[in-house]
Formats: structure tokens, C-alpha cells, sequence
């Protein structure tokens, strides 16, 4: 080798070193520390709760409640405060007694004598079961006046069903046990809280009437769109009007649209584009003082990504509207419950994914998330703007590339209203930038635009952005959902043109058996789902050259599809896929890519489809797998092909 190839190299090693140093890391300013957990405790956990005394306490979904009384301490000591409970999936401490909903009752337990184990169990109030998996019960959470708020979950059955009266409700309990029935329209409210001035919110999965994750800012008599709930708005005490029958989801609209035809309908405050910022929505906590430039903010979990997304949002024409960017990934399990620790500004995180799969591969975990003392540059709010969108920074700007109309893209899309599982990306279009104002501090941006389209949400990256040392952001975008506009100058006409998402006809999609196969099919594969993110079946072998006809039955309650992969390349497409953005509903979460042998579309919960393909003529195994954001994962199996037909 001579000295000019020895030079290049070298200048590349260090170009190379240089760029990975000036790439920001999350755990370069929030980090995360396991918490100790005994190995003899399965600490599933499904509530977190501080005591007057600073010990943590810990419910589980397999009924117990756990006190960390020295949490901090590298080998905490575990006390087990209660048990025989039914899954409780929430926790609270007030007035020395914790509370926590089971799936059957909300409950209060008390330590009379001190020993740090409950001798009270009382029952507040009780809930109808009907012995439906999916009839989880969530809380409860305080409110200001001393009330409890808990949530119902929806049973599981076609579309979901209220088999049990106040189920797919938000309720309020006061401490003798009377109810009050607050909001419906609910589907699986696994996290709500209530902000400073006292308004209450809650997080919603993607299912069915749920085109993706959202945040919906609850009021009295409110419904949220998923009309399962309305079979008991004739009930005594109801404050919902709405009807069963009232909801119609043949006019194709989305559901801001159908909030402005039907009153009583009421529209997210934020969405969580699914599988761009999470798969499940979990808990919801907010920002302390101490937790960075972030005072005030809130957190949202997601169960699936296993991990935090941060939201800001504001009040314009009186309606609660925001933007939620991506805050911390890499947690151990599935984010289920945050809480902010008052006595070292901290989140605690506790985790699950039995049943419900999750990134993180861990069956359950407790961590603690810190500041490091570092500021991020982030994005740290976007407001609308009368004529556009106004971004502000924690760190000033590199002012030639702030003014750059190349460093920023705006893309605004919504979801369909219906009663299938989810929704496709609708209607997504470009936003013009027609200028760009910096101000004089250089942390904030006005971006202008050709026009608003309200009830969208509104994807806003800033990929060409740099702070003043010429640093990267450590995130790059928002999506901000734009309920209203406010008063003032304005040059913009709103319109709600729609445009259609082609999709690509693939020639690794075949549903049709081939004419050249003359009616010949050598193997028949049916192959389904199975609990926890996984196919029915690991392994399929079959003979080199085959003609297959593949049956994917998706007897499960979320999308998935069916993906042949070529030989070592099964991560390489699933990453893939995960990058397709907002283009990946459209594309069934297939990459154009030549290790995709054959594929299904993808399919709906209990959707079914056949495909066929010949198999590979070279011998070896084949990954099969989903792409669905998230699922590439654990969902996959091995096709063997051999050379002979000895199987």
C-alpha cells in the first residue's frame, strides 16, 4: 500500500470518527438506569404510586402491589404490600391509602398497624365483568376537587363491544363510592391525567373508529368517536346524547369533519402518527423544573416502541391543539406507566409487553430516566401561526441554513373515520414554503405557507437545521395537529382538496394463480397469527422450485403482513420498511427492494389472503416476516428450502 492510499484512508477514518462524535445521542442528555428488581418477582407492571414516605409502590398484572421502599438503593428492598388482586392496571396514593382499579372494582388498601402490608381492602365502587380478555380498567387518577377518574376498556369481539355497562366510558368515583359517568367514545384508554388549570386528557390506541394514536382532551358529555360506549348514554346520570345509531361512517370523512357535522363528536387535541411515532399510547406525565427546557411539557408512552414521545400544545380559539415530537427510545419492555419521582426529578418507567409484544424483549422492567444536565438541541415548541407555523429552539441557529428554504419540509395528511381496524394515510399533500423570518435572538422560526388545511396534521421536518457550532438537531421533526387557526393576518385559503395515494402494483404481490401453471399448485401453506406478535407457525419446509399457494389468515386484532425474504436479509428489510414514512400505509409496509421474494398486502384484523410464488431454487432458509413498524422483530419464522422432496 503507498503512502497517498495510507493518507486517504486515514482522512476518511477521521472524517468518519469526526461525524459519528458530531451525531447528538438521547443518552447523551436523558438517561436511563434499570431499577432492581429481586428475580424471584414477576414486576409486570401496571401502576406506579410514591407514598408520603418516598417508597414506590407497584401494582401488577398478576395482582400484587409491590413497596420499593429504598428506591434509589442499588438492591432496593421489596415488600409486598397486597395481593389477590385482578389485574390492577393503576395506582394511587392519597391520604395515607393506596387505590387501584381492578378489573372488577376500584379498591382501597390501607396499612393500619405500619408494617408496610395492606389490612384494609375496601371496595369503593364495582364494575359489570362479562369475562372479555380485552375488559382491562385503568386508574385512578386525582383530581382537583378529591374525585377519582378511571377508564373502562372495551371488550374485544368483531369491532369491539360494551358488553358491560360503563364499558369504553371515563368516569369519576368520589371516596364513598358514587359514580359519575363523564365521557364515552373511548376504545383502550390505557393513560389520561390532568394538566395544570385542571383539564383532563387521555391517550387512544389505534383499532377500530381509531385511524392511529391520538390524545383527546376530554370534556363533560364528550365522545370520542368509538360508538361501542353510546349503548349506555340512555342510562340514568348520562351526559352523552349521542346514540348508537347517530354514527355513520359511510360519508368518508375524518374525524374532525364528522366532529363539525355531529354534535357531541369531539376531535384529538394531538394524533401520534401510527408507526411513525408509536404503535400503542400509554401513560401521560409532564415535565418538572428540573427535567431540561422541557417545563411543563408532557410525556406520552408508547407500549409497543418502547419508548417516550414528548408533546407540547396550546390553546387557540379556545381548543387545545399541539405537536408531539420523539423524546427517549430503548427501554427494556413496553412503556406502559411514567411518573415523575418530587424528590429527585426523575421518571420512573414501568414496563410490560405479556400479551401485547413490544420492541424492548424484556417481560417487564422498572427504570428511572434523568437529566444529565445537558441541554438538547431540539425543537422545543411549534405554535401556529396566522399564516404558517412558528418554531422555537433551545439553542440559537446557524443563520445561513435557517433562512435556507431547502432545510425544512412541510407535509400535512389525515385519517379516515370508520369502523375498520385503523386507517391509511389520507389525503397527504406538500406544503409550499413561502418565506422564512428568523428572529433576532436566532431560537425561533416563522415558517409561511401556501395554505391550512384544518383538522390535518401536519408533518414538519427540519433536516437542514444546525445550531450555532454547526450541530445537528438531535430530533428533526413534530407533527402538529391543527385543529384551529388563530386571528390575524393571513393570505391563506383553506381548502380540503384530496389526493389519492397510488399504489405501486407489485410482481412480488400475486393473487392470482398463474395461467403458466396450468392449474398445477406442488404446496398448499396456510399460516396465521399467534398472542404476542408472532406467527402460528416458526417453520415451513418445502422443495426447491415449488409452485405455492400461501394463505395468510391475520386472525389477529392489529394489521400484519406476510413477507418472504431472501437468505440474511430479513433485519435489512424490516428497517427498511420502518423507513418508509408516511408513504409505508400506502405501500403495505413493503420496501422496493430485490430481498422481498413474495408478499401479501397488508391485511386487517381477520382479513385473509392467498398469494403465490414459485420458491427459491437455491436451498437454505428464507426468513418470513411482518414489517409492520415494530413487529419485524419477534414476528418471523424460517421457510427451508431443500433440495429433494424427503421433507
Amino acid at each position: 500500500m503507498n503512502i497517498s492510499t495510507i493518507l486517504r484512508s486515514l482522512l476518511i477514518s477521521c472524517i468518519s470518527y469526526n461525524f459519528a462524535l458530531s451525531q447528538p445521542k438521547e443518552s447523551d442528555y436523558y438517561q436511563i438506569d434499570q431499577i432492581y428488581i429481586p428475580k424471584e418477582i414477576n414486576l409486570e407492571v401496571g401502576g406506579l404510586a410514591f407514598n408520603d414516605k418516598s417508597q414506590l409502590g407497584v401494582s401488577t398484572r398478576r395482582g400484587e402491589i409491590w413497596l420499593i421502599l429504598n428506591p434509589e438503593n442499588p438492591k432496593s428492598q421489596y415488600v409486598r404490600f397486597a395481593h389477590g388482586l385482578h389485574e390492577p392496571l393503576g395506582l394511587l396514593y392519597q391520604e395515607g391509602s393506596f387505590f387501584c382499579n381492578q378489573r372488577g372494582e376500584l379498591t382501597q388498601l390501607k396499612d393500619e398497624d405500619g408494617d408496610n402490608q395492606a389490612d384494609i381492602y375496601k371496595t369503593i365502587t364495582k364494575w359489570d365483568l362479562n369475562g372479555n380478555y380485552h375488559e382491562y380498567s385503568y386508574g385512578p387518577v386525582l383530581l382537583p376537587d378529591g374525585q377519582m377518574l378511571v377508564t373502562l376498556n372495551l371488550g374485544w369481539v368483531g369491532h369491539g363491544e360494551s358488553g358491560s355497562k360503563w364499558r369504553g366510558w371515563m368516569v369519576k368515583v368520589n371516596q364513598d363510592g358514587e359514580v359519575t359517568p363523564y365521557a364515552t367514545g373511548l376504545r383502550s384508554p390505557a393513560g389520561f391525567n390532568v394538566n395544570s388549570e385542571g383539564d383532563i386528557f387521555y391517550t387512544e390506541n389505534q383499532g377500530d373508529w381509531v385511524g392511529s394514536g391520538r390524545m383527546t382532551h376530554l370534556e363533560l358529555g364528550d365522545f370520542s368517536g368509538n360508538p361501542a360506549g353510546l349503548r349506555w348514554s340512555s342510562e340514568k346520570g348520562s351526559p352523552v346524547n349521542l346514540k348508537v345509531e347517530d354514527i355513520d361512517d359511510t360519508k368518508n370523512l375524518s374525524l374532525y369533519e364528522y366532529q363539525n357535522e355531529v354534535e357531541g363528536v369531539k376531535a384529538p387535541s394531538v394524533w401520534f402518527p401510527h408507526t411513525l411515532m408509536g404503535i400503542s399510547t400509554s401513560d401521560i406525565s409532564f415535565f418538572s423544573d428540573k427535567m431540561g427546557p422541557f417545563e411543563g411539557q408532557m410525556v406520552v408512552g408508547d407500549q409497543g416502541h418502547s419508548k417516550i414521545m414528548r408533546v407540547f400544545q396550546e390553546k387557540v380559539n379556545g381548543v387545545y391543539q399541539g405537536v408531539c415530537f420523539p423524546f427517549r427510545e430503548g427501554f427494556a419492555s413496553g412503556v406502559l406507566r411514567i411518573i415523575n419521582n418530587p424528590k429527585n426529578n426523575a421518571f420512573y418507567v414501568g414496563q410490560t409487553n405479556r400479551g401485547w409484544g413490544s420492541t424492548g424483549q424484556s417481560s417487564y422492567a422498572l427504570e428511572r430516566i434523568s437529566w444529565t444536565g445537558k441541554i438538547p438541541f431540539e425543537i422545543k415548541t411549534i405554535k401556529v401561526h396566522p399564516e404558517g407555523f412558528l418554531l422555537a429552539f433551545t439553542q440559537p441557529l446557524n443563520e445561513v441554513k435557517a433562512k435556507m428554504i431547502s432545510s425544512y419540509k412541510v407535509t400535512d395528511f389525515t385519517y379516515s373515520y370508520h369502523h375498520f381496524y385503523g386507517s391509511d394515510v389520507q389525503n397527504k399533500e406538500n406544503r409550499d414554503i413561502t418565506d422564512i423570518y428568523l428572529s433576532e435572538d436566532g431560537l425561533s422560526v416563522l415558517l409561511k405557507i401556501d395554505q391550512f388545511r384544518k383538522g390535518y396534521i401536519y408533518e414538519i421536518k427540519t433536516p437542514g437545521i444546525l445550531n450555532k457550532l454547526d450541530q445537528p438537531l438531535l430530533h428533526d421533526f413534530g407533527y402538529y395537529t391543527l385543529n384551529e387557526i388563530p386571528d390575524g393576518k393571513s393570505n391563506f385559503t383553506e381548502k380540503n382538496t384530496p389526493t389519492s395515494i397510488r399504489k405501486k402494483i407489485s410482481v412480488k404481490h400475486v393473487t392470482v394463480e398463474p395461467e403458466t401453471w396450468f392449474n398445477k399448485i406442488d404446496v398448499t401453506i396456510e399460516i396465521g397469527t399467534a398472542p404476542g406478535l408472532k406467527f402460528d407457525r416458526s417453520n415451513i419446509n418445502i422443495v426447491a422450485g415449488s409452485k405455492v399457494k400461501l394463505t395468510f389468515n391475520n386472525n389477529d386484532d392489529m394489521p400484519h403482513n406476510f413477507l418472504l425474504i431472501a437468505q440474511n436479509k430479513g433485519d435489512e428489510v424490516g428497517i427498511a420498511a420502518t423507513k418508509l414514512g408516511l408513504d409505508g400505509s400506502a405501500l403495505s409496509y413493503v420496501p422496493e427492494t430485490e430481498a422481498v421474494i413474495a408478499h401479501t398486502s397488508l391485511l386487517a384484523p381477520h382479513e385473509i389472503e392467498s398469494i403465490y410464488f414459485t420458491a427459491p431454487t437455491v436451498p437454505g432458509p428464507y426468513p418470513f416476516l411482518c414489517t409492520f413498524p415494530g413487529h419485524y422483530l419477534t414476528m418471523r419464522g424460517v421457510l427451508i428450502v431443500t433440495a429433494n422432496s424427503v421433507l
